[in-house]
């Protein structure tokens, strides 16, 4: 059994999971609404969450790849059980990951909403000169500039807290804004999701064929043997 390409493609998913997981806690935009994220708000628990999940399966893919491997290598039928069982708990990890995603598809994209919903309204009611440097950094790093009043004018908030060249060029409404950055970045996830799934179940059962192979293997060398007692 020649699984070297497959252990390789099991390795480069499961760096593939860990890349990902790290860009999504600690890129610049989902920073932000981190730390404007009130307790009450459900993202911030959500960004956490989802950074663990992504690392911990990672890991596990990478050790199940690793051992398949060795098991291939030394013909160890005890290897082989547990690159199975690594699999088969990476797969456990993710079949619950997809289905909150469909049951909750809009659950972060509505919580990161409130978090600028929540900043936008506390700079407009002058609460907090703290409140209108965030809300100026979220401006920045989603390129766009407070919400587009039905009228086409621009309030103060604007004026504040936008980039000048977002001003004067009636930059984007950050509402669509950061729906569209969300859009893509949810669809690259749960694409990379739907593949760790698939090559899951394949791991799953290339080390199930791998273990019946090296125990009737084993048992073939035996064959017409025997002790006298």
């Amino acid at each position: 059994c020649k699984s070297f390409p497959e252990t390789l493609l099991f390795q480069l998913l499961g760096l593939s999971i860990a890349t990902l997981s790290t860009v999504t806690h600690y890129g610049l935009h989902f920073t932000l609404i981190s730390n404007v994220s009130l307790d009450s708000n459900a993202y911030r628990v959500i960004h956490h969450t989802a950074f663990y999940f992504g690392i911990c399966l990672s890991m596990t893919l990478i050790l199940a790849a690793l051992l398949s491997s060795a098991a291939t290598v030394r013909e160890s039928q005890c290897l082989t059980a547990m690159g199975f069982f690594c699999f088969a708990l990476a797969f456990c990890g993710l079949i619950p990951a997809a289905c909150w995603r469909y049951t909750h598809s809009t659950e972060v994209e509505d919580s990161i909403m409130d978090v600028y919903d929540f900043v936008y309204e506390e700079v407009r009611r002058n609460i907090s000169s703290y409140r209108r440097h965030e809300l100026t950094a979220i401006h920045e790093a989603f390129l766009c500039c407070g919400k587009h009043s039905p009228f086409g004018d621009t309030t103060v908030v604007e004026n504040k807290t936008c980039p000048p060249s977002q001003v004067h060029n009636e930059g984007q409404d950050c509402l669509q804004e950061i729906q569209d950055f969300l859009k893509k970045h949810m669809d690259f996830v749960f694409s990379l999701l739907g593949l760790a799934i698939g090559l899951t179940v394949y791991g799953m059962i290339l080390t199930s064929f791998l273990w019946f192979s090296i125990h009737f293997s084993s048992n073939l060398y035996r064959k017409g043997k025997y002790i006298l007692r």
